[in-house]
């Protein structure tokens, strides 16, 4: 069952005024990311072919990250007009897919793949807290909200299940960590670079990676303070097998709000030289 509905939502409170036009082209790019969540469920499907409960979880995440794509896209349709969410959504497709013809995880095996989905979702709870803080559009705080506690309870989803599955496959901490921070790497991939493009196509002459992927995440690393980080870095070392809160957590928040920002100013300056 859902959470909520996208109806329930109150849309005549927008306020075109309060729309930041780089969190509109966020929001776009992200809206045909959480609506192609199907294609990612029937990887997963085949993956845990022979678990059916975990099969019947994953049918249902995805039309919660369904429900997500379309309320970010009628808001981003709210805040542009000219914008169409189902024809974008429709040429991202052809743009970019996943190859989910597979018998067994990318990520050598079933307590891995779980490790990379809480990853995914500790990065896309963090985001959408993100953007609800930053944005003063009281429709869009609203829908971040309502996502961004879909995507911790997904989190906990995977966790319940990572654990089953590591009674058998017995991965090691250190092993965990390692899954866990090659997944958070995989975001500068082409999946967001090429929604960026799709979505915002007239930013671009063309497509190209490196620039695209700059004017992504130029825009989302903005948005991250601290206490944003506070909760990825607690949640990475939980999935990890570490203690969440410590010194080494302290330690990596504090690393890794600097390296963000660091890395925000590399994207802006790279875009500024394009």
């Amino acid at each position: 069952m859902k959470h909520w509905q996208i109806d329930q939502m109150d849309w005549a409170a927008f306020d075109a005024r309060k729309v930041n036009p780089d969190i509109l082209a966020l929001v776009k790019a992200a809206s045909v990311v959480e609506r192609n969540a199907r294609d990612y469920t029937c990887y997963l499907r085949n993956v845990f072919h022979d678990d059916s409960g975990f099969r019947d979880a994953a049918q249902n995440w995805a039309e919660e990250e369904v429900q997500h794509g379309d309320a970010l896209g009628k808001w981003a349709m709210l805040a542009d007009p000219d914008w169409d969410y189902a024809k974008a959504f429709e040429r991202y497709r052809d743009a970019y897919r996943i190859d989910t013809d597979v018998s067994s995880s990318i990520r050598g095996s079933r307590t891995g793949e779980l490790i990379a989905r809480c990853m995914v979702e500790t990065g896309t709870s963090s985001f959408y807290t993100a953007l609800a803080d930053a944005t003063d559009e009281p429709v869009l705080k609203a829908v971040c909200k309502q996502i961004a506690a879909d995507e911790y309870r997904h989190f906990k989803l995977f966790y319940d299940n990572m654990h089953r599955y590591l009674e058998r496959e017995k991965l090691g901490r250190w092993f965990r960590l390692r899954i866990a921070l090659s997944r958070v790497m995989e975001s500068e991939d082409d999946e967001l670079a090429t929604a960026f493009y799709i979505t915002n196509s007239e930013k671009f002459r063309f497509y190209d990676h490196k620039n695209c992927i700059a004017a992504y995440m130029a825009r989302a690393l903005s948005f991250y303070q601290q206490k944003h980080l506070d909760r990825v870095t607690a949640m990475i070392l939980k999935t990890s097998g570490l203690t969440p809160h410590s010194r080494m957590q302290r330690w990596l928040a504090k690393g890794m709000h600097a390296l963000i920002s660091w890395k925000q100013r590399s994207f802006a300056r790279q875009l500024q030289q394009a």
